[in-house]
């Protein structure tokens, strides 16, 4: 079987998940896939990329699919073998005019951004080979401080987010106590912010120290290093198109990531702003939108 290197980036047709395939397309010795759900939507941002002289490689995968991520990991298994390089990229955003009900929101956020990952996470991290590097895109809204609600219960909220002792089991449960309370319209009652967003990216967040645990443990001579990144306020659909940065200037901290060296000591477990500084997650100071040079 090919020792060829493999890259995947979810929901990666646009944005910042389709800059992030155009610059590894170019820096990574190696294949890209390019994921999507649609696979229309996914094939036509091939044929674009293809127009620029790069060979991405193309698989339909719906994070929110059990079946459609056990498809893409059996493919991989049976075509390459393992793979080098997961960037979890794919998420889902109300607007803020948004009419379904809070409850409604919050329970297809946390499923899609949170449980998505994590699905994908457990079915192809067996596949990551010796030196692979994992990238978990959060956002300055996925930052620990960014639980803010009633006192003490918020901060009761954000230990248990942090804690050395959690766990995948702790932080999906947490994700499910949300979307309870979120659907009782109780959750400001219990220090939860009233953004679903928010919850979905510091549980995303919250993987990435566990993620590098969990793998230091199984396989500690293996250099498999996971990181959380703010890409920054980018300028793509999921921001109405707000954003102070290009497509490109939020896909070089996940693809800096994605392409740290071997045995590289820092950052590794860490949650990186879009300037690659490596951020305090848990005290602060919390990254913020930062405009364009």
């Amino acid at each position: 079987m090919s020792k060829t290197k493999i890259a995947i980036v979810t929901g990666s047709n646009k944005g910042i998940g389709l800059a992030i395939v155009k610059q590894l397309c170019k820096k990574f010795d190696g294949k890209v896939y390019l994921t999507s759900r649609d696979e229309t939507r996914g094939k036509e941002a091939v044929a674009a990329l293809e127009k620029l002289g790069l060979r991405p490689l193309y698989h339909q995968l719906d994070i929110d699919c059990m079946d459609s991520i056990r498809e893409f990991r059996k493919y991989l298994e049976q075509t390459h073998g393992g793979i080098d390089i997961l960037i979890n990229n794919a998420a889902m955003a109300y607007k803020n005019n948004a009419k379904e009900p809070f409850g409604e929101q919050a329970r297809n956020t946390v499923r899609v951004n949170y449980f998505g990952t994590l699905n994908v996470c457990r079915e192809l991290f067996p596949l990551l080979r010796k030196h692979a590097r994992v990238v978990h895109l959060s956002s300055y809204a996925g930052h620990l401080l960014k639980i803010q609600g009633i006192e003490p219960e918020a901060s009761e909220l954000r230990h248990q987010f942090s804690s050395p002792d959690a766990t995948e089991a702790s932080i999906s449960n947490l994700a499910n106590v949300f979307i309870s309370k979120a659907q009782a319209g109780t959750h400001l009652d219990y220090g939860w912010p009233d953004s679903t967003y928010i919850v979905s990216k510091v549980a995303v967040a919250a993987l990435g120290p566990i993620h590098q645990k969990l793998l230091d443990k199984k396989r500690p001579n293996d250099d498999i290093i996971v990181n959380i990144v703010n890409p920054g306020y980018v300028d793509t659909d999921m921001t109405s198109h707000k954003g102070f940065l290009t497509v490109d200037e939020g896909a070089a901290c996940p693809v800096y990531l994605a392409l740290l060296p071997p045995h590289t000591k820092s950052p590794r477990g860490s949650f990186v702003d879009t300037d690659k500084s490596i951020v305090d997650w848990i005290h602060g100071p919390v990254p913020t939108p930062v405009p364009s040079k």
